[in-house]
Parts: structure tokens; sequence; C-alpha cells
């Protein structure tokens, strides 16, 4: 059995580090109000995810295969009591939890639980000199902005959330912790942590503590917990995925570069107009005796378009100085239906491979799709 690669936290905080410079890029522009809030939030809270969606992938990787239930050995067993490959039954049995040795858990624990300890506190040190250090330090106060962006941003702090409860405990899984105590102990360090940082929302005079993001935080672990607990699985994904726009309109394209960036990396980080978020459910997990692929997701988004600011389409231009009213333009919200792809239901024994698939997890494949909107319907030949 090959120890844990200790290596990892000089790489974890390789990663910490290079992240700061896109935090630093984070800007928000909302003249009608005097507050502030996070336009790019998915910014700060995709950094985030991006260690601990590495991490556990490659941990991962790492199992002893010698020591898994394999399909092949399942032929012996009678009909009657024979476990199905790929099954919630035969992940259980693969767990370090039922193969590693007492003395290989107490090692594995303790590097997890010093890698969490060095990984969160780094990443708060680095939130809190590149987020905050330029405004006002306050006491403990609230700020309303559920209505921003037409909630967007909300169901963003769900994903992240939901994804973070779930590489998080893929992390206390390899360490030999039972699946359903990991399954906890990731959704609520996954909680903690982003409450830590609504925290450091509270006490800054240009934001304040949310209760919709809160809301948002605890709904996205709730359902990672509850089906890796109910069902042993996640039958139902919380996925992400985006599409640049452009305008034929300069004024609105001059607008989206001052406010959600040029390159294509930061519009994906902070521009709402073509982010889209998906519950993608697993089909063949809901009708087990089916024939559907094992891979094959069906999935329902959500979006919005129109926006050009928090709240309103008025802004002050830049350059100018002067007032710009675009409150002809209708925000409006946008639903999607869409097939999707479980990448962890593809079947592979490459480690390279499965690190990979374990990060897509958090995002939706491109499909066609069916757009309603405005009352009316679309449909999309690809959709990003």
């Amino acid at each position: 059995m090959k120890s844990a690669p200790v290596q990892n936290s000089s790489s974890l905080a390789t990663l910490l580090s290079s992240f700061s410079s896109s935090l630093d890029n984070c800007v928000a522009v909302y003249p009608e109000r005097s507050k502030g809030s996070h336009s790019c939030v998915v910014s700060r809270l995709f950094n985030i995810l991006v260690v601990f969606f590495l991490l556990p992938s490659f941990l991962n990787a790492q199992t002893d295969t010698s020591k898994l239930v394999v399909s092949e050995n399942l032929s012996a067993q009678p009909i009657d009591t024979a476990k199905k490959p790929g099954s919630p039954a035969i992940a259980k049995i693969n767990s370090p939890y039922y193969y590693l040795t007492p003395e290989q858990k107490r090692k594995r624990q303790w590097f997890i639980g010093g890698l969490n300890v060095v990984g969160y506190g780094a990443s708060i040190v680095i939130f809190n000199n590149t987020w905050y250090k330029d405004y006002p330090k306050t006491s403990f106060h609230t700020f309303n902005d559920n209505g921003e962006w037409l909630q967007m941003d909300k169901v963003g702090h769900g994903w992240a959330a939901y994804n973070a409860g779930r590489a998080s405990a893929a992390m206390w899984v390899w360490a030999g912790v039972a699946p359903k105590k990991a399954a906890w102990i990731g959704g609520i360090s996954s909680t903690v942590y982003l409450t830590v940082i609504e925290l450091l929302d509270a006490h800054s005079a240009k934001w304040g503590w949310s209760w919709g993001d809160m809301a948002a935080n605890v709904l996205g672990s709730a359902l990672f917990v509850s089906q890796q607990v109910g069902w042993e699985e996640q039958r139902i994904q919380l996925k992400f995925s985006f599409h640049r726009k452009e305008y034929s309109d300069s004024v609105l394209n001059k607008r989206s570069d001052d406010l959600f960036g040029t390159s294509w990396v930061e519009r994906m980080l902070k521009d709402y107009n073509g982010q889209t978020y998906w519950l993608s459910a697993n089909l063949r997990a809901f009708f087990p005796g089916s024939n559907i692929p094992p891979w094959l997701n069906v999935a329902i988004g959500y979006g919005a378009d129109g926006m050009f600011g928090g709240y309103h389409n008025v802004w002050i231009d830049e350059e100018t100085g002067l007032p710009v009213n675009r409150t002809d333009i209708k925000r409006y919200r946008q639903w999607f239906l869409a097939p999707d792809v479980n990448f962890s239901k593809i079947k592979t024994n490459s480690k390279g491979v499965k690190l990979l698939l374990g990060i897509l997890d958090a995002f939706k494949f491109p499909t066609p799709s069916l757009e309603l909107s405005n009352g009316k319907l679309k449909v999309h030949a690809i959709h990003f």
C-alpha cells in the first residue's frame, strides 16, 4: 500500500497562491446603491473548488485496486444476492474504510485533517488580503442582496457548497472514514467554510452578512449530504455551464467588458448572463431495471439574461462620467431541459482519466437544449 503523497500540500499552496491574482481582478459596479455586491461571487467560489476537485480526484486515483471488489468476481455470488457492478453496494464495499488497516486510516486522516487546516486557512488569508483589504472594517451587519442578478448569485452559492461538500467528503472517504460519516463531514465543513467567508463580508463596510447567501450554502450542502446518506450516491447532481455573450450593440459590449472583464475566463466567472446552473438526474439510478445507459442524465437548468447591473440596467459610463439608462432591455429568467452525461458512471482504469472525470462531474456536458423564457419555447442546437 502506497502512503499518501505528502507533497500534495505544497501543490495546494501553489494553487491557492495563484488564485489571488484572479481575485484581485474581481470588480463590482453598482451606481444605484451605496453598498457593493459580489458581482463575481462565482469567481471566488470557483477558485475554492479547483483545489477541492483536484485533490480528492488525485487521492482516489491512488486507491490500491488489488483490494477492490471487481465485476468479474461477482458472478460467483448466488443470483439473489449478487451485487451489480457500479451499484452503490459495490462502491460501499470498495471504500477504503473496509480494507485499510487502523494504522493506515490514522495516517491518512491526520494527513487530510492537516491538509484541510492548511488549505482552508491559507485560502481565508488570501481572500482577506485580496478581497477585503481595501475596504474599512466594521462591526457585524447584514446586507440584503436577495433581489440582485435574478438570484443567479444565490444559485452559484448552492453550486459551490454542493461541490465543495462532495469533494471534501471524497477526501475523507480516501482517508478511511465511513462513507456516511464522510458525507456529513464534507457537507458540514463546506457550510462552515462558506460561513467564515460570509463573516468576513459581515465585517466589511463594502458588503455584509447575507441571509440569502447562507440559505443557499446550507441548501447546497444539504443536497449532497441527503443523497449520500439516503441513497449512498448522487442521483441528482448540481452542475454549471457557461457560454460567452456577445452583443450587436457596442454600448452593451463595452458595459460587459467593464463589468465582467474581457477574457473568456473572466466572463465565465463573472457574467451571470452566460451562466446556467443545472439539476442533473441520473435516469438509471431511478430506473435500475431498465436498459438506459448508466451514464445518461436528464438536466433541468436555470439561467437569466439581460442583466447589466445588480438590480437595474442603469450605470455611469467610466469614460464620460455620464449616466447610461438601458431599462429598455428586459431582464428575464430562463428555464432549460437537456440531456447530460454522468461522468462518474464512465468506467476506466486510468488514474488520469478518473481524475478528469471527477472534476468534470461539476459541469454540464454541452448538448442540445430546450429553453422556456418570456412565455416562448426555443431550441438550441448546442448549449454550453
